[in-house]
C-alpha cells in the first residue's frame, strides 16, 4: 500500500501509473520528458535507451521500472530479453557493443552520483564513436530514471509480481509512447 492515498486502484494502476493518475499536472512533463529522452529520433535506438533506463532502474533496485522498461526493451531489441537479462546481470560480458557498454559506464556513474562521471568514461565512450548528444543523452535518462526510482519508491507504490502485467504495458508504450494516456 502506498505511503498517501493515491484515489486509484493500484492493481490497475501500480507504479507511476497510479502517481501519474493522482498528479496529472506533474505527470504531463515527466511522461514528456519521458517520450523525448525513450522515442524521439536518435542515433541511438530505442531499444537501447529503454535498456540504459532498465539497468539504471535494476542498479536502484526499483522493481517496477526495472520490469516494465526490461518488457520495453525486450520488445525492441533484436535479441529481446536475453540481452536485457544479459546486460542487468553484468554489461561486461553482455553482447552488446562497446560503445554501448561505455555509454553504461556513464549511467551507472550518474546513477551512483553525477558527480562521479569523469573526463576518462566520456573519453572513453567517445573513443567507440559516442556522440556529444548520445553522452547527453545517457547523462540525463539515469538521472530522470534515478528520479523517476525514487518517485516510485519513496511512495512505495505498487510492483506486479506477475511479469505478465509488465508484458500488457508493451504495445501501448512502444506504439504510442509515453504521452499517449
Amino acid at each position: 500500500m502506498t505511503h498517501i492515498d493515491l484515489g486509484v486502484d493500484e492493481e490497475r494502476l501500480p507504479g507511476i501509473q497510479g502517481l501519474l493518475a493522482y498528479r496529472p499536472e506533474t505527470a504531463k512533463p515527466l511522461m514528456d520528458l519521458a517520450e523525448v529522452l525513450l522515442r524521439s529520433p536518435n542515433s541511438l535506438p530505442r531499444g537501447e535507451r529503454e535498456l540504459i533506463a532498465a539497468y539504471v532502474s535494476s542498479r536502484n533496485e526499483n522493481t517496477y521500472c526495472r520490469e516494465s522498461h526490461s518488457a520495453f526493451a525486450a520488445a525492441q531489441l533484436p535479441s529481446g530479453r536475453q540481452l536485457v537479462d544479459e546486460v542487468r546481470q553484468d554489461p561486461e560480458t553482455a553482447a552488446i557493443s562497446q560503445k554501448l557498454r561505455t555509454l553504461l559506464h556513464i549511467a551507472e556513474a550518474v546513477r551512483r552520483d553525477g558527480r562521479t562521471v569523469t573526463d576518462k568514461l566520456v573519453e572513453a565512450a567517445r573513443s567507440e564513436g559516442a556522440t556529444d548528444r548520445e553522452i547527453h543523452d545517457t547523462v540525463l535518462i539515469a538521472a530522470a530514471f534515478s528520479m523517476f526510482n525514487r518517485y516510485v519508491d519513496g511512495l512505495a507504490t505498487a510492483s506486479p509480481s506477475d511479469p505478465e502485467a509488465y508484458q500488457r504495458a508493451v504495445p501501448r508504450s512502444v506504439n504510442s509512447g509515453y504521452t499517449a494516456r
